[in-house]
């Protein structure tokens, strides 16, 4: 038996539809027929050759979501329930160790040095060969967390929670939002539209969201979400934006400012936008983005501002992002804009790469 992928073979080049030999389950693995694929924007640094984690050749695709056609031996999902063909489900898209001190002691999976992740750093050039979304299958590893699915749940709107959702659950967990916080949250893209659902859930008292003018479809849907101020960062000078935030909040800044944006520029205009004692946290960076400007003195520690990073997710995070978007809170589903056909990878890529898409989504 074969099945379909859409192998990156080369940086910089369109990926390639090609077909593998679908290898036997070991013991504990699972698996699963995709039923949609978001494309990330890490994608596109990826298929550039931007992230240094990532083999040649590789199916793409960490955001995956669909139906379990074959386990090899009993696999139970993250509350015991057991796993069957059919069964709609979405996983952890890390794979990690267990074992090392990030994993076992300090409880932080997502900086275990032995993590991998489907899509990004497990080639196929080996059997069992699909181990990326970008495919018609997926074969799991014995260890994946699993989660099962309710029917009629959307499938790419899940898919998106995998790694965008999750992530933003992890930034909330970093970011400690008090109920009546002013949150700032940079970019109007997949991951800050999550943070603004989660920070409205959290119980933020103000959300401003900041994006360019262009960004209309995404700023409108930032509002339905719940966002109560649009900063137009294409507008006025940095001075004139940063005393909108202060008159926003009361003349103190943002509680909290979340760079969904991953840019050395974004620092440099909003850091200060963080009022005394509150925090500036980082989930936008996926790759090496060289140095950023900062102001030890006068950005931080003046005002006991905490400067913090995130990195991935892990399970749990999986787990709220997916409670979040089944909760039915919020339009998450508006935010898929464009659908291809897994042959189309290639153009899923553009729309993602030149921001027409909010989120695109493959159906194989």
């Amino acid at each position: 038996m074969k099945a379909k992928a859409c192998v990156l073979e080369e940086f910089g080049k369109p990926p390639a539809m090609r077909e593998f030999d679908v290898v036997p389950l070991a013991a504990g693995e699972v698996r699963v027929r995709i039923a949609a694929a978001c494309v990330c924007g890490s994608d596109v640094h990826i298929s550039a050759g931007e992230d240094p984690r990532t083999p040649l050749p590789i199916i793409l695709g960490h955001e995956g979501a669909g139906r379990v056609t074959e386990l090899n031996g009993v696999v139970k999902d993250v509350f015991g329930r057991e796993l069957r063909e059919g069964d709609p489900v979405i996983w952890e898209r890390g794979i990690f160790c267990k074992t090392c001190y990030y994993c076992a002691s300090l409880k932080q999976p997502a900086l275990c040095p032995n993590r991998r992740t489907y899509g990004i750093s497990v080639g196929c050039a080996a059997p069992p060969h699909f181990q990326g979304t970008y495919a018609e299958l997926i074969h799991l590893r014995a260890g994946t967390a699993f989660i099962k699915l309710r029917e009629g749940d959307d499938f790419s709107v899940l898919a998106a929670a995998s790694c965008s959702g999750a992530t933003a659950a992890h930034t909330m967990e970093q970011a400690r939002i008090r109920p009546g916080d002013s949150v700032m949250i940079i970019g109007p893209g997949p991951l800050g539209l999550f943070c603004a659902a989660f920070a409205r859930a959290s119980g933020a008292g103000r959300i401003i969201m900041v994006g360019k003018r262009y960004h209309g479809l995404r700023l409108e849907l930032a509002q339905e979400i719940g966002a109560d101020e649009i900063l137009y960062s294409d507008e006025g000078s940095v001075q004139d934006r940063l005393a909108l935030v202060k008159s926003w909040t009361n003349g103190l800044g943002a509680n909290c400012v979340l760079d969904c944006a991953g840019r050395p520029s974004a620092m440099a205009e909003y850091l200060d936008a963080v009022a005394p004692y509150g925090s500036y946290i980082l989930p936008g960076i996926a790759v090496p983005s060289g140095e950023w400007p900062v102001r030890p003195f006068e950005s931080l520690a003046r005002k006991n501002v905490r400067l913090q990073g995130v990195w991935v997710s892990d399970t749990g995070h999986l787990l709220s992002a997916v409670q979040l978007v089944q909760s039915g809170r919020f339009p998450f589903g508006k935010m898929i804009t464009h659908k291809f056909h897994l042959h189309e990878a290639a153009a899923a890529l553009q729309v993602m790469r030149d921001r027409s898409a909010i989120k695109a989504a493959l159906t194989p």
